[in-house]
């Protein structure tokens, strides 16, 4: 092998492909990025056996082959280097030498045939989204995924198709978040895919905002995200997703219009006194036009208020402070309306007009007055 391409480019290539690679495997090659030399591209692939990324780059290839080296190693190698291009030649069985500018290394390499094929999608259906939807989708709705394997299918968000639309749903038994948006697509289906991926697809998806447009291709086990000259391959999760439907309650007693901006500053001034060892609810009442918060902690207390547009009954509620300020942040919007059922039935959090989204924070027990 032996080929000479920009640095920055191999630089951005190897760290992103370096976000499928694992970092402490029993199998050698999944630590590595598989690299392929051939005719004017050079590709990197990196593969955990649950998510793959690939992608590739303009290169003058002198001898095409292909070769496995340690991803972090090299990642680090090329980020040091001080040079505009990097050259690198050796033997794809034995050692490699890497050059930029005065630095010259040489690294062990492993040969291709030990890196895990990475699946591949065939007479799956596709789906063509904008870039900018795509991200606001997962952007809104991956905060609600949940943390912990009891129920390994919410790990995932559920894609959803009917009626026109197109919905991501996350849950993780505390919170909800739903958003839809018009589509076009050919037939209906629905899969899970791991939260995992879809930071790293969201991540991808912010860093090229050059591309217009993103396909998703599904099978029956794993999706690819094409986004630019990336692929995203992950596997799709088992298991039957709850039906989020029957979680959102009907109808409202309560309808509060707020800004944003000033119901998560009021928050955080109260999370202040909220931490790991010291845990309350945050006491939120909604009456006369405005929202009373307060909480009450061992090290001390706090009472605030902000003014709302209110409607329909009074309302006193608890809430875990870090669900409702993820809620609140994820609207990327200057105001929500809120709709309440009652002290114990889940928060409603839509956009001022229309349903484009909707966040569920379910309420806490509250225990004595403060």
């Amino acid at each position: 092998m032996k080929f000479t391409c920009s640095r920055q480019d191999l630089l951005d290539a190897a760290t992103n492909v370096q976000r499928a690679v694992s970092t402490k495997s029993n199998i050698p090659a999944l630590e590595g990025i598989l690299i392929k030399a051939q005719g004017e591209t050079l590709s990197l692939s990196g593969y955990d056996l649950e998510i793959g990324i690939i992608t590739s780059i303009p290169a003058v290839i002198e001898e095409e082959d292909e070769l496995i080296v340690s991803a972090r190693l090299f990642g680090d190698i090329i980020r040091k280097l001080n040079s505009d291009t990097v050259c690198l030649s050796g033997d794809a069985t034995n050692v490699i030498t890497i050059q930029g500018g005065n630095a010259e290394f040489s690294i062990p390499v492993s040969p291709a045939s030990e890196f895990p094929e990475i699946p591949a999608v065939t007479d799956g259906k596709s789906l063509t989204l904008p870039r900018d939807l795509l991200s606001s989708m997962i952007r809104q709705t991956l905060f609600a995924v949940a943390q912990n394997e009891n129920k390994p299918i919410h790990t995932g968000s559920l894609f959803e198709t009917g009626e026109g639309m197109l919905r991501i749903v996350s849950l993780d038994g505390y919170r909800l978040a739903l958003r839809q948006e018009p589509i076009q697509a050919e037939e209906n289906f629905h899969f899970v895919v791991p939260g995992k991926t879809l930071g790293e697809v969201l991540k991808l998806l912010s860093a090229n905002d050059e591309e217009e447009e993103v396909s998703l291709s599904v099978g029956n086990r794993h999706i690819i995200f094409t986004i630019g000259t990336y692929s995203v391959i992950s596997r799709l999760l088992d298991g039957e997703f709850l039906n989020y439907r029957q979680s959102i309650p009907k109808g409202n007693t309560t309808l509060v219009n707020v800004k944003v901006r000033e119901f998560i500053d009021s928050l955080d001034r109260a999370s202040l006194l909220i931490n790991d060892r010291l845990k309350s609810p945050v006491r939120c009442v909604f009456e006369n036009d405005e929202i009373k918060i307060s909480c009450a902690t061992t090290i001390g207390r706090i009472r605030d208020e902000i003014g709302a547009q209110l409607a329909g009954d009074s309302v006193e509620m608890g809430f875990n402070n870090k669900y409702l300020m993820d809620a609140l942040r994820a609207a990327e919007s200057d105001e929500v309306r809120i709709e309440l059922n009652g002290p114990v039935s889940p928060m409603k959090i839509y956009p001022p007009q229309g349903e484009d989204f909707l966040f569920l924070v379910l309420p806490v027990r509250l225990k004595n007055e403060i």
